[in-house]
Order: C-alpha cells, then structure tokens, then sequence
C-alpha cells in the first residue's frame, strides 16, 4: 500500500531510541523527510546518522520536549531546512513510577510538562504550516493506561489521559475547520524498549516490537488514513481489558 508519504516532511520527538525512533525508522521507510529531536546528544546524533546512511533526508535537534521552547524549535527546524511541515509525531518519555497518594505538586507538574503540554505546543506551533498546506497528520504517542489506568503509574495515568482528553477534543475543533488535518493517539503496550524494561515490564520475547507500532503510527500519519480523526488505537497485544 503507498502511504502517500513520500516527500512530506515529518518531525518526530523524541526519537533516538525506542518507540519514536520506530516511528521516525518507519516515516523514513515510506519516503518522509525527518525532523527528529532528543535530549540526549550522543544518541541524537547516532541516529541521525544512521537514518541518513539509509538515505533519508533528516536534520536532528537538540532539546527536552518538557522546556517550553523545544516544541516549537523543532517545528522552526522543518521550515527552514524544508520549507513545508505536514506531520507532527508528538512523543516524550514517560514519568517515573509511583503510586496516586503521595505524588508531590512538583511531580504532578512535571509529568504534565512532559507528557501532555510538550504535545500540546507541538500542535501549537505546527498548525499554523498545517494549516497553510491544506493537510496534516498529527499523531501522539501516549499509552495503554489511558483506558485501563496501571496500579503503580499514576502520573503516566493521569498526565496521558488529559491528552487524550485534549486530543479528541481537537480532533472535533479541526474536523470542523474542514482543514484536511487529523488528530489520533497510538496507545502501546509494553514493548522491547529500554522505558519498558526499567518497568520490569517482562523479556522482549513476550512483548511488542517497537517496529510494529511504528508502522502503527506511518499509518495513522497517511493519506489512506484521512478518515481516522479522534481515535486513540491500541496497540497492546490485547492486554488491554477494558470494553
């Protein structure tokens, strides 16, 4: 099947490893031009290579999606080495672990830093060049938990369902504007990434490949997927119980 995403440009948070590198790996691999961004130097680097020995065209940035000027720094990074942005692959990494009743205000502070204000500016900062091409794909990497909430991740719990809150709410504002641009959630399972396995989230042999969901995510970011707006999509293995 051709995605159509061939040429279109995409920026990809935090994506020097695990499930966003599988995400920007997969864009990659139907044509996309990349902006990839990470806080770790090293390993933004590394696979900024790597990409581009694949032949890739991709440009990396440097930065914490949780300080309020990174969002849209990579968004600046697509217009000026492209001149164009029609993808957005919002993603950051995940809060520690912990229980609901003794997490601090600084804590609770943090995890919606992270993980539901840094995409909120993201699309901030993008949909003005969304906008302007008449087409977008805005995807956000958040989690299971979001239908079944996990006992010992109340801050991933809590901050990820209040983007998938926003999220399907801004799927509803854009399909209004008729602006041709679409808003959805991948919601993984535990996978064979580095986050997982600090969970003690079992061998790589009974979970997902990160692999897999990106080609997850390149779906929900192409042409066929005009019609997928608002949908948070497991992609789980079935662990999810929830109706």
């Amino acid at each position: 099947m051709d995605l159509g995403l061939a040429g279109r440009v995409a920026v990809v948070c935090a994506s020097s490893r695990g499930l966003g590198r599988a995400s920007a790996d997969a864009l990659a691999a139907e044509g996309a031009r990349l902006v990839i961004g990470a806080r770790g130097e090293a390993s933004l680097r590394e696979a900024e290579e790597q990409l581009r020995a694949g032949g890739t065209e991709v440009v990396g940035v440097l930065g914490d999606m949780a300080e309020p000027g990174v969002p849209e720094s990579l968004v600046a990074a697509a217009l000026t080495h492209y001149g164009r942005l029609d993808v957005v692959v919002a993603n950051a990494g995940g809060p520690p672990p912990g229980g609901a009743l003794d997490l601090s205000d600084a804590a609770i502070g943090a995890a919606l830093e992270a993980n539901f204000l840094s995409s909120v500016r993201l699309v901030r900062a993008a949909l003005p060049h969304l906008r302007q091409g008449g087409w977008g794909r805005i995807c956000c990497i958040t989690s299971y938990t979001i239908i079944q909430a996990a006992p010992v991740l109340a801050l991933s719990n809590s901050a990820r369902s209040a983007l998938w809150a926003w999220a399907k709410t801004a799927a509803h504002d854009l399909a209004a504007e008729g602006a041709g641009i679409t808003v959805n959630l991948v919601c993984p399972g535990p996978h064979a990434t580095e986050r997982m396995r600090s969970l003690g989230a079992g061998d790589d042999a009974v979970m997902g490949d990160p692999a897999d969901l990106g080609r997850v995510v390149a779906f929900l970011c192409s042409e066929p997927a005009g019609y997928v707006n608002g949908a948070a999509l497991l992609v789980d293995g079935g662990a999810t119980l929830a109706l």
